[in-house]
């Protein structure tokens, strides 16, 4: 069965990116090595893994990297950190037109 990973990584200006690969560590190496002089992480280099997800779905795996990478920054470190709270709170609608901040007139 092949697997592949969406992983985010912390980059050396702390700017974060989020890819997707079918080989955690090779990319990784990729990434360290500047294999690609016009990627995001070429100029930010080292990186590292802070976070990463299997999928045994390649359309799972697409779906939810495309999905975190609209995140913002700091629901990206909730989740590379674990911490359920805070993604929960970030994940909530704050938008004035939201039914939950409407004042009721009845």
């Amino acid at each position: 069965m092949k697997l592949y990973y969406v992983y985010i990584l912390e980059c050396s200006d702390k700017l974060l990116y989020t890819g997707i690969t079918n080989d955690i560590t090779r990319r990784l190496e990729e990434h360290n090595a500047g294999v690609n002089r016009n990627s995001f992480t070429f100029k930010r280099r080292p990186v590292e893994v802070i976070f990463h997800q299997e999928f045994n779905d390649v359309s799972q795996a697409i779906w939810f990297e495309k999905r975190i990478k609209k995140w913002s920054v700091q629901k990206k470190r909730a989740l590379a950190n674990e911490d359920e709270k805070l993604l929960k709170l970030l994940a909530e609608c704050r938008n004035k037109s939201h039914s939950r901040n409407k004042k009721s007139n009845t």
